[in-house]
């Protein structure tokens, strides 16, 4: 989302290459461009002036660390800032009720259904019993949705015929999640394509009527400054806890999520990075100010990696390398695990000085591609992922045929496959000290 915004950031930052203090005219020439690249990132205009002005304000003659050049400094308070702005650390307050009730609201098309089964799956991780309760009777279909992503994710979901008005159905939600001991309720309730006066009536009759601990709306990023004046609209009608940010994967420029907070003063709590049913992140302001300005973030690609990925399968693979048994059909396996972890891109702009090959990336690190080696080693047979030195000529052309590529493509990956095994042959041992292998058993 935020591509456009920090390489603009990154250009900037690399022309200030003085040591010694920051001149005014160091200082007012990175901030204009600064100014620009958040303006075109469509940041409210307000929060453009006024966090030029904090940066401004702290950058002005301040003595350069002996660590840093003036572009770091620069930086630094940027970073600093662009925290500052963002808000605090995304944070439900659940309080001791039980079940205790999350509102969410928005309007059609922000992902809001989805983004409740999101939300379940999430809170369920961390030890909570969902109920889901599925109030809108108005879109077509929504229940159903609603409905099948519950059976998906095994989480129980609540619904009522359409002629139940939705204050009711939440009221009879709350009411069956007490007697099933669900600890949390999840209230998908109805949208419209813009806010309107029934609505806002029937979201305050609900809110009356259930008491949520959470009122959040789901907001679409893609939509740019219309989300900043959506949220207004609820808070001052409804009165929001929070915000959850969908469609943040997508290429919308950034500016709603940097705006939201200063301009409504309404926290953002979650933010949807996909279509997955686990691709709903807590928001963290530092973290998404260093991917902002292309300094990665590495917690969250720990945790994604934690979350998702098999430790025993890992561990297994991770023998097989130091013993040499390592084959395509091991390979395979493991670019299913990782694609678990998200698209290519987006771990790329989590790790630090990367980010660029997020959207500059060679064919070997992209999805397109990762696609293609799929299909290239599904081709082959058993025998031929386990001793790949056996494919010859003939065999390349079946497997080239089989999976729509060409010879061309089955040589490069047969020649990467080679590489990378002589590379980790080197790596555990096969010269010089014994290498891994001989660490991991003085370990």
């Amino acid at each position: 989302m935020f591509e456009s915004l920090s390489d603009r950031l990154q250009g900037t930052f690399k022309t200030l290459t003085r040591r010694g203090k920051l001149s005014e005219s160091d200082v007012d020439k990175a901030m204009r461009e600064v100014r620009l690249a958040l303006l075109e990132a469509d940041v409210n205009y307000k929060v453009v002036k006024a966090f030029a002005e904090r940066v401004r304000s702290r950058a002005v003659g301040a003595e350069v660390m002996s660590s840093l050049t003036p572009g770091q400094q620069v930086v630094k308070i940027v970073h600093e800032e662009l925290i500052n702005t963002l808000g605090e650390p995304g944070r439900l307050d659940l309080g001791r009720q039980s079940p205790a009730v999350i509102m969410l609201v928005g309007l059609q098309g922000s992902g809001k259904t989805s983004t409740a089964a999101k939300l379940a799956l999430n809170l369920r991780k961390e030890g909570k019993r969902p109920l889901l309760v599925a109030a809108d009777i108005y879109r077509p279909a929504a229940v159903d949705q609603l409905a099948t992503l519950g059976r998906q994710l095994d989480i129980p979901v609540h619904r009522e015929d359409d002629s139940v008005n939705p204050p009711d159905i939440c009221v009879h939600g709350v009411r069956i999640a007490g007697k099933e001991n669900h600890t949390l309720v999840i209230l998908d309730t109805a949208g419209r394509l813009h806010v309107d006066g029934r609505m806002m009536a029937e979201l305050q009759t609900i809110k009356q009527r259930v008491s949520p601990v959470e009122v959040l709306l789901v907001a679409d990023a893609m939509t740019g400054q219309d989300a900043v004046r959506v949220a207004n609209d609820f808070h001052q009608q409804i009165g929001l806890t929070g915000l959850i940010l969908t469609k943040v994967d997508g290429d919308a420029r950034g500016g709603a999520a940097i705006s939201m907070r200063e301009v409504t003063g309404i926290p953002i709590k979650f933010l949807a990075v996909g279509e997955q049913a686990d691709q709903l992140e807590l928001f963290h302001p530092d973290r998404l100010a260093s991917r902002i300005l292309g300094m990665g973030d590495v917690l969250t690609l720990i945790e994604k990696a934690e979350s998702t990925l098999d430790q025993e399968q890992a561990l297994a693979m991770g023998q097989k390398l130091i013993s040499g048994d390592f084959n395509l059909d091991d390979f395979s396996k493991q670019l299913q695990e990782i694609k678990k972890m998200g698209p290519i891109s987006q771990l790329l702009e989590m790790i630090p000085g990367l980010g660029n090959l997020a959207t500059q990336a060679p064919p070997e690190v992209t999805d397109k591609e990762m696609l293609r080696i799929e299909a290239i080693i599904g081709s082959m047979t058993a025998t031929e992922r386990e001793r790949p030195k056996i494919i010859n000529a003939s065999r390349k052309r079946r497997i080239g045929r089989g999976s729509g590529t060409s010879v061309q493509d089955v040589n490069s990956l047969l020649r990467q496959f080679r590489q990378m095994q002589r590379m980790m042959k080197q790596l555990t041992g096969g010269r010089g000290q014994g290498g891994l292998s001989s660490l991991l058993g003085k370990l």
